[in-house]
C-alpha cells in the first residue's frame, strides 16, 4: 500500500479526548476514527490488524478443537426474557421493535441462540463435546465509554460456547480455552494475570478474567507475590486483620453533634475506625436494604448483588433513606425491623462497636452482635484490600490496575435446562447438556497490544499483528533513481510475502516521513535515499533498535526477512 493513496491522517498533537496511551496514539496514527460516543471506525490500518488478531484467535480456537459458525446478532427478545437475563442486562443492552411491534435485542451475547441451534443438533452423548465459536459484532449501551476501544458501545468479540455431558467434560472444555486464551495473548505479545473473577449477567459458578497489567485499567486485580492467587477486586477473598474480642460492656448512649461520617466519629470519639460498624443503605431492585459492616472495611457491591440475587444495586437516595424511617449518619441495625438487614462477618470481630443510634447526633458506644442487634443474612460482602492477607497462604496481598481482555464462565446446566437442550446418556436417560462460555475481545486486543508495546515516539506494533511488516522511506521521490529503486525493492518485498507500507509522498519532509513511521511503529523501517544508494545500500532499522545498519540492495529481502522471523 502507498501512503499517497491511504485513507488515513496522522496528527502531530495529542487529541484532547485522548484518556490512554492507546487511544491517544490509536487516534494520531489514524487507525481509529469515532462516529459517536464509544462508536469508531477502524481505518484501514486498524483493520488489518484486527485481521490478523481474528486470524490468531481462530487458528488457536480451531486448534482447541472448536467449530466456526455464525450467528445473528438481532435477536427477538423472547428468548431474552425466557431467560431472564433481559432484566438482568437492563439498560445495558440495545433494544427495538421491527415494523409489526414485535421486540428485539442487538445481542451483547450469544447463550440463548447458541443453545437453541445444538438443542436442535445434538441428541445423544454420542454428540458431545462439541464447542462453538464467532467472531461477531456486539452491542452494549455503555453509560460511559471511554479509553478508546478500551470500554465502547460497538465492537469485536470471539465467543465461544462449550457443551458436554457433565462436569468432567465441562472442566476439560474449560482448560482447553483456558490454554488457547494464554497462546492468543503471548502471540499477541501481551502479558496477562488469569484472575477469578465474577460472573456478572453471564451467569455460571466459576470464571476467570485475563487482564493486561496497566495503570490505565479499569479493573483491579488483588493478587498474592507468593502463592500466585489473583482474582478480581469483584471476586477476591481475604482475610482482614481481626479484632480481639472483648468483655461486652452495657450499652451507652453519647451525643455526637455533626459526626455524620466514619472518620469525624473516630477523631472525635479517640477510637480506630475497627471500632465502629458503619451502615450503608442500598436499593435492591428498588427495595431498601440496610447493610452493616465493620467500620474500617468497605462493601463488596457485587458481592452484595449477588447474595441479594437482585437485577439492579445501587446506593439508596436521601427519600427512600427517610421514607424507610432511616437516619442518616447516625443509624444502626439496633431496633430496625422494617427493612431488610444484610451484615458482614466482621460484624463478630471485635466487640463493644460504637453504631448510630437512630437519631440525629447521638450514637451508642458497646453495641455486640447478636446482643443488641440482628441481621437476616449474615455473609461476606467485605472488599478485599491490598495488605489483607492471603486466604491460601496468609501473605499480604497487592493489587494491580488491568483491562481485561478474556473472560472466560462455566455456565453449568441454567440455560440448557430453562431453554430445554437435553441429550440421551448412555442409559437412555435425559440429562441437560452443561455448558460454559469463553469470550475474547478482538478489538479490545488491539488496543491493550498498544497499550502494551509504546514509546515516547508512537507505537510499536508486535510484528504478529502489525498492519504492515516494513515501512518503506522514500526521500526525495522526484529523484528518479530513488523512485526507482523504491518501487522495485516494494514490489520484490511483495512478490516475497513481505507486507509494506510505502511511503511514496512527494510534498512530506524527510523529518515528516521519519515521524510517521515512528507513530505508526510497523517492525521495520527501510529508507531509500540519494546517498543510500550511492553506496548501493537500503538503510534497515528495527522500530526497537537505537541504530540502522546499512543493507545492500540486493540483500534487503533475505535481511527484513530474518528481522521478522521470531526469536
Amino acid at each position: 500500500m502507498r501512503i499517497s493513496r491511504l485513507v488515513t491522517r496522522t496528527l502531530r498533537d495529542d487529541p484532547p479526548e485522548a484518556e490512554t496511551a492507546s487511544h491517544r496514539l490509536m487516534l494520531r496514527a489514524g487507525l481509529i476514527q469515532q462516529v459517536a460516543a464509544g462508536i469508531y471506525a477502524y481505518l484501514p490500518l486498524a483493520w488489518r490488524s484486527l485481521r490478523k488478531v481474528e486470524q490468531i484467535v481462530r487458528e488457536e480456537m480451531d486448534a482447541a478443537g472448536s467449530q466456526e459458525l455464525r450467528m445473528p446478532a438481532l435477536q427477538p427478545m423472547e428468548l431474552w426474557e425466557q431467560t431472564g437475563r433481559a432484566a438482568a442486562f437492563g439498560d445495558n443492552m440495545f433494544s427495538l421493535e421491527d415494523r409489526r411491534g414485535r421486540p428485539l435485542a442487538l445481542a451483547p451475547t450469544h447463550e440463548e441462540v447458541v443453545t437453541n441451534i445444538v438443542k436442535g443438533n445434538v441428541q445423544s452423548y454420542r454428540d458431545l463435546p462439541v464447542i462453538l465459536y464467532q467472531m461477531q459484532t456486539k452491542f452494549r449501551d455503555e453509560p460511559r465509554p471511554r479509553a478508546g476501544l478500551v470500554r465502547v458501545r460497538e465492537f469485536t468479540m470471539k465467543d465461544a460456547y462449550s457443551f458436554d455431558a457433565g462436569d468432567a467434560g465441562l472442566d476439560a472444555s474449560y482448560q482447553a480455552m483456558a490454554q488457547a486464551y494464554r497462546n492468543v495473548f503471548r502471540r499477541c505479545s501481551i502479558p496477562v494475570v488469569m484472575a477469578e473473577a465474577d460472573s456478572g449477567a453471564i451467569g455460571g459458578k466459576d470464571s476467570h478474567e485475563f487482564l493486561l497489567p496497566t495503570d490505565t485499567g479499569e479493573d483491579t486485580v488483588i493478587t498474592c507475590p507468593s502463592c500466585g492467587y489473583a482474582a478480581n477486586a469483584e471476586k477476591a477473598s481475604g482475610v482482614y486483620p481481626d479484632q480481639p474480642i472483648p468483655e461486652p460492656l452495657p450499652l451507652e448512649e453519647v451525643s455526637t453533634p455533626g459526626m455524620k461520617t466514619i472518620a469525624s466519629l473516630c477523631e472525635f470519639l479517640g477510637v480506630d475506625e475497627a471500632q465502629t460498624l458503619k451502615a450503608v443503605f442500598y436499593a435492591a431492585d428498588g427495595e431498601v436494604v440496610f447493610v452493616t459492616i465493620r467500620g474500617d472495611l468497605d462493601v463488596n457491591e457485587i458481592k452484595l448483588k449477588n447474595a441479594l440475587h437482585c437485577n439492579e444495586l445501587r446506593l439508596a437516595e436521601d427519600e427512600e433513606i427517610a421514607s424507610a424511617g432511616l437516619v442518616a449518619g447516625s443509624a444502626s441495625a439496633i431496633g430496625i425491623t422494617n427493612v431488610r438487614r444484610v451484615a458482614d462477618p466482621s460484624i463478630s470481630s471485635g466487640g463493644n462497636f460504637v453504631v448510630g443510634a437512630n437519631k440525629n447526633d447521638t450514637h451508642y458506644r458497646n453495641a455486640n452482635y447478636p446482643r443488641d442487634f440482628v441481621a437476616d443474612l449474615v455473609t461476606d460482602i467485605a472488599l478485599t484490600k491490598p495488605g489483607h492477607l492471603c486466604a491460601q497462604c496468609s501473605t499480604p496481598l497487592t493489587a494491580t490496575r488491568g483491562v481485561e481482555v478474556g473472560h472466560i464462565f462455566k455456565l453449568g446446566t441454567f440455560f440448557s435446562e430453562t431453554l430445554g437442550a437435553y441429550f440421551l446418556d448412555s442409559e437412555g436417560e435425559q440429562q441437560p447438556i452443561t455448558m460454559g462460555c469463553y469470550g475474547i475481545g478482538v478489538s479490545r486486543i488491539l488496543a491493550a497490544a498498544i497499550e502494551q508495546n509504546h514509546d515516547d515516539r508512537g507505537i510499536i506494533f508486535p510484528a504478529p499483528i502489525a498492519p504492515y511488516d516494513v515501512h518503506l522511506v522514500a526521500l526525495n521521490m522526484a529523484d528518479e533513481a530513488v523512485a526507482e529503486a523504491a518501487v522495485d525493492l516494494y514490489d520484490r518485498l511483495w512478490a516475497a510475502g513481505i507486507e509494506v507500507l510505502f511511503d511514496d509522498r512527494t510534498d512530506a519532509a524527510a523529518g515528516v516521513k521519519f515521524n510517521d513511521a515512528d507513530l505508526i511503529g510497523l517492525p521495520v523501517r527501510l529508507v531509500v535515499s540519494p546517498r543510500n544508494l550511492r553506496q548501493s545500500a537500503v538503510e534497515m532499522r528495527g522500530r526497537t533498535s537505537e541504530e540502522a545498519e546499512m543493507v545492500a540492495v540486493d540483500d534487503v529481502v533475505e535481511a527484513v526477512r530474518g528481522t521478522l522471523q521470531p526469536a
